[in-house]
């Protein structure tokens, strides 16, 4: 991609919070923007670092955690293209919380907080939208941790491989294959389970005849038999 050829205001006019923006007001949103090429395990930010913009996946892959005092790394979000992230610690007027890194190689968006303040100044509507996306986040994050507490390892991985799959809107028997974006080790971490035992789901799956398992491409034989299969396995 012709990074000079990148048409700024088309791509942030397709993006939810700004999708209601009039063309002079994206032509003003898009000089507060900056773009920046990742290679894997380049960082986005860390752990200290003022927080004076928020950032937008425009390709790739990237990767929010935490390290404990132990030095043990907890995968927070997996963030891929057309996603946002750290709206919320902006507003704050904090350093960054958690840190970011590109798990592949990465095109990522960053917006400044004072473009977010002049078109709120301009508009408050544009304040409400900012809130709604910042509101599915946080939506998202307690449906994690319910997730944690009250399911077992092995309905946690179904529901990342189904996390995209309705089972109404598929034929019985269909095939569908899912293809894991980043290590199986990095969604073990996002899932709060060891690598060990995710892989250990993922055979548990394989040997019921619920999945095939093709290095990062998981065919899921049948989506509502997956969905329905409760297992044996403890959370690991």
């Amino acid at each position: 991609m012709d990074m000079r050829a990148f048409d700024l205001p088309r791509y942030l006019s397709v993006l939810p919070l700004f999708t209601d923006l009039s063309a002079p007001e994206l032509a003003r949103l898009a000089q507060g923007c900056s773009l920046r090429r990742l290679t894997r395990g380049d960082p986005v930010f860390r752990v200290g670092q003022p927080c004076e913009e928020f950032h937008v996946t425009v390709t790739g892959q990237v990767k929010l955690f935490a390290i404990s005092p132990a030095g043990q790394e907890k995968v927070i979000e997996l963030v891929g293209p057309g996603n946002s992230f750290a709206e919320a610690l902006m507003f704050t007027g904090r350093p960054y919380i958690i840190n970011a890194q590109a798990l592949t190689d990465t095109l990522l968006l960053s917006v400044s907080k004072q473009a977010v303040l002049t078109e709120i100044e301009h508009d408050s509507r544009f304040a409400l939208r900012m809130l709604a996306g910042i509101s599915r986040r946080l939506h998202g994050l307690v449906h994690d941790v319910q997730a944690y507490a009250l399911h077992s390892g092995v309905q946690r991985v179904i529901g990342y491989l189904l996390r995209d799959q309705l089972a109404e809107d598929r034929v019985s028997g269909e095939m569908v294959t899912v293809s894991l974006p980043v290590s199986k080790a990095t969604i073990a971490s996002r899932l709060s389970l060891t690598p060990e035992y995710f892989s250990r789901v993922l055979h548990e799956l394989e040997a019921a005849g619920l999945i095939e398992v093709d290095k990062r491409d998981i065919r899921i034989r049948d989506v509502a038999n997956l969905a329905a299969y409760t297992g044996g396995q403890q959370a690991g």
